[in-house]
């Protein structure tokens, strides 16, 4: 089995692959050109979606990646998927198409596979990107998010994403622009934190009903950086269960959650620049889980996020 055989449709015609790499990285830490280089051995080992955004502030080294593997005769612009996103100070109607031109500037390509908006709340427009007024506190912006998401179905329209969708949204927030008069194109994807800890049961069960695919972020837990993650759960990648069933198929925690998550038809996202744990990251279409290994990974839910997006 391969990756490419392992594509999820997406009701507007299009096809989102089960397994991608994310390219979160804190700017102040990562070294220049690790993402560039990550991206690059993601492709040689047969990665094709890529989940990126604007305030990674790395796009420019993943559009140089791809740009340089499609130089080399490895792939064609059509064979990646490149997922793009809409920041919290860009939801006026009137900013979202230049900020997915920006976007497409700075990855030096025509089109993105995927344009989500990223959080279904605001910050206010402006050169910051976290505004804060003298209190150190954020400075929100009110937002109409039918309006927004008319501006995102107009990149559609013009070709500048193939595919709309969003992130972080609520069974609420989904309803509300599905049921949004006039709607044109209906949010494809829901882009979520998900993994063994934190499964979703009813927002993955709301979604699949209305042909909406998740996609999860964090699928291998999350760093344990207090600054912005909830350590009170203790680290995924430890879990006895998952430990257990990756010795039984010589498989390692991680690879066993992540199979898990696309045997539920959840595409993962896991984020990593390291070439050996890329690679391995890779290595989960050579085998399955049981009926009874799901239950009993389904079973170790806690429904308490690693990211709680206290902003």
């Amino acid at each position: 089995l391969t990756a490419e055989s392992h594509r999820i449709p997406l009701s507007d015609g299009n096809s989102i692959p089960l397994l991608g790499l994310g390219t979160y990285a804190d700017p102040q830490k990562t070294p220049k050109g690790s993402c560039l280089e990550a991206v690059k051995i993601a492709i040689d080992a047969g990665y094709r979606h890529i989940d990126g955004a604007f305030v990674y502030f790395n796009e420019h080294e993943v559009g140089q990646a791809i740009r340089e593997k499609i130089a080399e005769g490895k792939i064609k612009r059509e064979d990646i998927f490149y997922c793009g996103k809409l920041w919290n100070t860009c939801h006026p109607p009137e900013l979202v198409r230049p900020t997915l031109e920006k976007t497409l500037k700075i990855l030096q390509l025509d089109y993105v596979d995927l344009y989500i908006i990223e959080l279904p709340m605001a910050f206010k427009p402006g050169e910051a990107l976290y505004p804060k007024d003298e209190n150190g506190k954020f400075i929100y912006h009110e937002t109409d998010l039918c309006a927004t998401w008319e501006a995102m179905e107009a990149c559609k329209d013009a070709g500048l994403a193939k595919s709309i969708g969003v992130s972080n949204f609520n069974r609420r927030q989904l309803e509300m622009i599905m049921n949004k008069p006039g709607l044109k194109y209906k949010p494809v994807s829901n882009q979520v934190e998900c993994h063994p800890y934190f499964t979703q049961p009813k927002l993955l069960e709301f979604c699949r009903q209305h042909d909406i695919v998740i996609v999860g972020y964090s699928p291998l837990g999350t760093s344990r950086d207090e600054s912005w993650v909830n350590v009170s759960s203790p680290p995924l990648m430890k879990d006895p269960v998952l430990n257990a069933i990756g010795k039984k198929y010589n498989k390692t925690a991680a690879q066993v959650a992540l199979r898990f998550s696309i045997q539920r038809g959840v595409v993962v996202i896991p984020k990593s620049f390291n070439p050996q744990r890329i690679r391995e990251n890779f290595q989960i279409f050579d085998f399955s889980l049981t009926e009874k290994e799901m239950k009993e990974i389904e079973a170790l839910n806690k429904n308490v996020r690693y990211v709680e997006l206290l902003m």
